[in-house]
Formats: C-alpha cells, structure tokens, sequence
C-alpha cells in the first residue's frame, strides 16, 4: 500500500499541500539532498520513494544500522560511473541514496558522504527519529534541505486501512474480510499516529481469521491486550 506519487502520501500536508516547497521542488527535479524527521511510521520512506519514482530517479537504500563504509564507497563509486557513463545526464542517470535511520551512521560515516553530496553525484535523502541538530554533522546538515514530519492524525490512518483491506492487488482484499468503521477507527488511535504499526496490526488481524470473516471489537480487545504485555 505504500504510495507512488507525493500526492498519494496520506497526511503531512504541511509540507506536501499544493504549493508547498518540497512538491515543487521534486516536480521540477531541482532539489538536493533532503532530510527527514519525524516519528515511526509517519511516511518518510514512503515520501522518500515516491520522489524516485516521480523524477525516474535511481533508488538505492541503506539502512545505517546494517551498512559500513566500503558499501558507501561501492554505492557512491557506481552513482558517479552512472553520470560520467550518461552523455547528457538524464533523470535516469541521476541517483537517489536514502539512508534510513540517519541517525546511526558515525562522524566519519557521514563525512565520507559530503563529496559526493557537495558535486551532486548522489541526491542524499536522509531518514532519521532523532533530532538532526544533534546527530547529524553540521556540514551534512547545512547542505540538505531538513522537513519534519508529525504523527498522522487517526483519520489519516483510517483512509489507508479501509482501502488496504480491500484492495485485491496490493492489499487484503482476496481474504475477502470486513470490519465495521469504529473498529478502523479503535485501531487507528491504538496505534497511535503510526502507519506502518496500524498495516501491520491490521494484517495480522486478518490472517488470524476465516477467510470471509469480520473483524470484531473482541478480535481488536484480544490484540490489544496481547500489545499491552508485550511493550508495556
């Protein structure tokens, strides 16, 4: 379910509304490297895909948890051979590295990226749950454009899950199973402004019924609990 095109990106409307400065950088393919911050499961991959895809971009993903220096230096190595290999530099030559979890790469990790950045061989977007005043370096930071994203509001998250439950090619929808509106909207709140957290709970949900099932307020009692003990 995740989307395609900023317009499809369900909430943070104080960045993505018509007009704003991020759409209209990205539908002029002029932006440099961006950061985003914000809480789990708020949109900044989805945000961050969506861009690649509108601008036909190459789209390579790091988490900084599991990345180290030499697949940077193979990653920023390939996005340079692309351009010099593209004898105008089309928008496919071009190449997006979003970093998820920012945050985690060391100083030297992150200086290792200011070349590359600096002569625009890649167009770095950057994901991170932590203040990027504090765990970003300052000259990484002064040379990306920095959006904050907030936690969606429950009827954002309700306008993602009904579709996703009956949606055939890219949702739940062969499960064939039903839910009445307040148990979307008990479990959207429950969720707490965190969309991947609501798809995930919403899909082992219906895995645990018959097909052709509805989705009570006991079945949602039952995961709610079971997410109490556990994270509590």
């Amino acid at each position: 379910m995740r989307p395609r095109r900023l317009s499809e990106v369900v909430g943070q409307e104080h960045i993505l509304k018509s007009g704003s400065l991020l759409p209209r950088l990205v539908a002029q393919n002029r932006f440099g490297s961006l950061l985003f911050y914000g809480p789990p499961g708020s949109g900044k991959t989805s945000i961050a895909e969506a861009i690649a895809n509108e601008t036909k971009s190459r789209f390579v993903r790091v988490n900084a948890v599991m990345s180290n220096v030499a697949e940077l230096r193979e990653i920023l190595t390939a996005a340079r051979r692309r351009l010099e290999a593209a004898t105008s530099a089309p928008a496919s030559a071009a190449t997006i590295l979003f970093i998820d979890e920012l945050h985690r790469f060391n100083k030297s990790q992150q200086d290792l990226l200011l070349p590359d950045v600096e002569e625009g061989n890649v167009r770095l977007i950057g994901a991170t749950t932590h203040n990027p005043g504090f765990y970003v370096n300052p000259p990484l930071l002064s040379r990306s454009h920095l959006f904050r994203l907030e936690p969606l509001a429950a009827t954002a998250v309700v306008g993602v899950l009904k579709p996703a439950l009956a949606d055939v090619a890219r949702g739940l929808g062969e499960r064939r199973v039903t839910a009445e509106d307040r148990i979307f909207a008990d479990l959207a709140r429950l969720c707490d402004g965190d969309l991947r957290r609501a798809l995930n709970a919403l899909e082992v949900l219906v895995l645990g019924l018959p097909e052709g099932a509805e989705i009570t307020a006991a079945e949602l009692e039952v995961f709610a609990r079971e997410r109490r003990i556990r994270y509590d």
